[in-house]
């Protein structure tokens, strides 16, 4: 709902809770971005001797049974514990005092890009060897990708909207863009929105590899995800989830929740080009950011960061710096810009969600995170960004993008909260 001078309602982000393969928790993984570490190495989940690629970001001492019951952690993929685990972190960071006091105004809306792959194959090989009577009961809803909103709702008690987006790796950014619709709409005032992914098996590594996305740099993983580097030959796959708290500000100035940032623009578009490769001109992710800003209603001279897809391919990350430069003209070489995907790899449906909140820790912190393994200069990207070290910088209003496969695209515009 509206004020009744018809003002938008305000969303801020009051949480959050981050999986990913530069740690468990927010701190962890601020800390190590911050530090410019690697969270890529070599595979350990499966003997991948035999494929192109031998590398990716694993989660590293992720324990389930810090957020779910015994009994359960085995009836679920990892993708959905990966969500469980996050919201758990997110819900704990917000504050918020459980159970809701108004469930029904609470909300869930997590998605993931592929869903529970492990499960499938698993359950796929105990089929093929031993039959169909040794399919689990569990098994359906251990992959179905609503399944992490819809446990996250049932452990959280949320009863407000549930949904789940799968737009490849636009999916956590939709779901927070969504989100905050929903909350801006007036219909909840909380909504736990993010993503989740666990790809790293061995179909998952198979059939990116085969399509010729993911680098070979296997001798040296942890310079391997290089996005805008000259040198950069493909992205790292990684593993994960990020859940964000949010919250309608009069609801977070109520309880006197910490207020990490706000959320004041939000847009979509798509490519309508190829399936893969992104529009050879730039053209959709000109118009998201431009949808985006236009939504937040500010002028792009007040963006001062932008959290880029950066996958560390050469198509991408020429095709987002040249959408950089067309969307704010001569003022882009003042844009810092950063991707986080060379320290975490690309956690496909998920990675919006983790960069969502790292954008939001940044504005918060005033630092900004860097792109590591930049050191060779390509003449296509020649923009600020942050090579290699973190930089102080205070920042008013930062985008984060995100690009998927089938030309779905997501922005999200945050800013500094400033005052009730």
């Amino acid at each position: 709902m509206s004020s009744q001078f018809g003002e938008k309602r305000r969303v801020v982000i009051t949480g959050i809770g981050l999986v990913s393969p530069l740690g468990i928790g927010k701190e962890e993984n601020w800390k190590n971005i911050l530090e410019g570490k690697s969270g890529i190495g070599l595979i350990t989940k499966f003997d991948a001797s035999e494929f192109r690629t031998r590398i990716a970001g694993e989660i590293k001492g992720f324990d389930p049974l810090k957020f779910i019951e015994e009994k359960e952690i085995g009836r679920i993929d990892p993708f959905i514990q990966y969500a469980l685990a996050a919201a758990h972190l997110a819900i704990e960071d917000s504050g918020i005092k459980l159970p809701f006091e108004n469930p029904e105004r609470v909300g869930v809306y997590a998605g993931s890009g592929i869903g529970g792959l492990k499960s499938i194959e698993d359950t796929h090989r105990e089929y093929l060897e031993k039959g169909p009577k040794r399919i689990s009961p569990f098994f359906i809803t251990s992959v179905v990708i609503n399944l992490a909103a819809g446990q996250i709702s049932i452990k959280y008690g949320a009863k407000g909207p549930n949904s789940a987006t799968s737009t490849a790796c636009s999916t956590s950014s939709h779901s927070i863009g969504d989100s905050f619709k929903i909350i801006q709409r007036g219909e909840a005032d909380i909504m736990i929105a993010g993503g989740s992914e666990a790809p790293i098996t061995p179909l998952g590594l198979g059939g990116f590899s085969s399509m010729r996305a993911l680098s070979t740099r296997n001798d040296e993983p942890e310079r391997a995800s290089r996005p805008f580097d000259r040198y950069r030959d493909g992205f790292v796959m990684g593993e994960g989830a990020g859940i964000l708290i949010l919250e309608e500000l009069n609801s977070a100035l109520k309880r006197n929740a910490n207020i990490y940032a706000e959320i004041i623009g939000y847009g979509m578009s798509g490519d309508a080009f190829h399936i893969t490769a992104p529009c050879s001109d730039a053209d959709g992710a000109i118009r998201v950011m431009v949808n985006t800003i236009k939504d937040a209603g500010i002028s792009p001279d007040l963006i001062d960061y932008i959290n880029a897809h950066g996958t560390s391919t050469p198509l991408n990350d020429k095709l987002e710096t040249l959408a950089i430069k067309k969307v704010f003209g001569g003022r882009a070489y003042k844009i810092a810009i950063s991707s986080t995907k060379s320290m975490s790899g690309h956690l496909l449906g998920a990675a919006g969600a983790l960069e969502a909140g790292i954008t939001a820790m940044a504005i918060k912190e005033e630092i900004l995170p860097p792109t590591i393994n930049l050191t060779n200069h390509d003449p296509d990207c020649d923009l600020d960004y942050v090579p290699n070290v973190s930089r102080k910088m205070k920042i008013y209003a930062a985008i984060s993008n995100s690009f998927g496969f089938g030309g779905t695209n997501a922005s999200l515009l945050f800013k500094k909260f400033e005052g009730g």
